[in-house]
Parts: C-alpha cells; sequence; structure tokens
C-alpha cells in the first residue's frame, strides 16, 4: 500500500498523502467485520477506491458538501481528507456509520455523520452532492433534487453504461449533464449533474 504509485494529478502534501494511506488500512482493518468494500477489490484499494474518489475532489465548492449513502467512506472521508471542511456524510447502516464516525476521529476531520435513510433527512440546500456506487443515475438525481442548492451541483462517478444511465434519467428529468473523462477507468465518467427539475 505504502509503494502504490501516486500519479500526477493527485498534488496533494505528503501528510495528505498519509492519511489517505492510513484510511485504507482502516478500512482494510474494519472490512472483515463490515463489509465496506467488496472483499474482491481489497487488493486494488489505492486504485479502485481512494484514487477514483480523489478525483471527485477538485469538481466540488466549498461550501456545505453532502455525502448520499456513503457507505465505506468513498467518497466522503476521502474528500475530507482532501480538504472539504463542511462534509456531511448520511448512511442508513448504523455500523457503517460507527466506522465512519471511528475513522473521522481517528483522521481529525470534523465529518458530520447522520444515521438515517436519505428521504428521512431534512432538505440540506448543499453546494455539492456526491455519491458512489449507490443507486441508477435516475433514482440519484431523484435523491439529490431535494438536498440541492439552487446552484448546486452533484458528482456521481459512473461505468461504463453511462450514457444508457444518462438517457433513462433523462426520461423522468430535466438536467444538466457535464461528462468528465475518469482519471482511473478509461470506459467511464464523472457526470457533475446541475439544474434538476422533474419533467
Amino acid at each position: 500500500m505504502n509503494d502504490a504509485p501516486v500519479p500526477d494529478w493527485l498534488n496533494v502534501s505528503r501528510e495528505t498523502l498519509a492519511a489517505l494511506q492510513a484510511f485504507a488500512e482502516e478500512v482494510r482493518r474494519w472490512n472483515s467485520a463490515i463489509n465496506l468494500v467488496s472483499k474482491n477489490s481489497l487488493p486494488d484499494i489505492w486504485q479502485r477506491h481512494l484514487l477514483d474518489s480523489a478525483q471527485l475532489y477538485p469538481l466540488g465548492g466549498n461550501e456545505l458538501w453532502l455525502d448520499m449513502g456513503s457507505g465505506g467512506g468513498f467518497p466522503g472521508v476521502v474528500m475530507g481528507i482532501m480538504g472539504a471542511q463542511n462534509m456531511v456524510m448520511i448512511e442508513s447502516d448504523q455500523r457503517k456509520s460507527t466506522f465512519l464516525r471511528e475513522v473521522s476521529r481517528k483522521l481529525g476531520l470534523q465529518n458530520q455523520i447522520i444515521t438515517a435513510r436519505l428521504e428521512d433527512v431534512p432538505a440540506m440546500r448543499a453546494q455539492t452532492i456526491t455519491a458512489r456506487a449507490l443507486a441508477p443515475l435516475s433514482d440519484l438525481i431523484g435523491l439529490a433534487q431535494r438536498h440541492i442548492a439552487p446552484q448546486g451541483r452533484a458528482i456521481f462517478p459512473k461505468g461504463r453504461g453511462f450514457q444508457a444511465e444518462i438517457d433513462q434519467a433523462q426520461q423522468d428529468w430535466v438536467f444538466n449533464c457535464q461528462i468528465i473523462a475518469s482519471k482511473t477507468d478509461s470506459e467511464a465518467a464523472i457526470l457533475v449533474v446541475s439544474a434538476i427539475e422533474k419533467r
């Protein structure tokens, strides 16, 4: 893990890099008790989860950042390590929420963790919303709509079927969508969604 290659685009301090590595070790340590990430992806946690999350950070803002369905902390904890100051993570699973609180404490992050279903949380008016491997795009847009600020953006990394998900979501929603090539997977993309309205 400590020998994991650091790509040129990951322009972070030595301290931030050490915190990312420490977070990865915590995920490894907890993963046997709580299924934070798939066991098959653990050997490649740096590329598959950490770098895949880290590339989202420059696309967000400095105001309230909401991570929906945070799970094992990808991308929420990574965003906190990278410098997001006002990070709120919503996770319905009590055990995963416990992990998120504990790892945030260990890493000295001021993350707020809410244990609840997204549908039950009052509207957050977040400037930036993220969700990773949570649901199809149409469902994500529906969840994001009630929590996003009027000028906010939602950042959703998606795999090779991203265009089909966009086409499907456009049947139910009107939205702007910027497609950004993933830095970690040549077939994947990051979708930056804004101006969401129900069709």
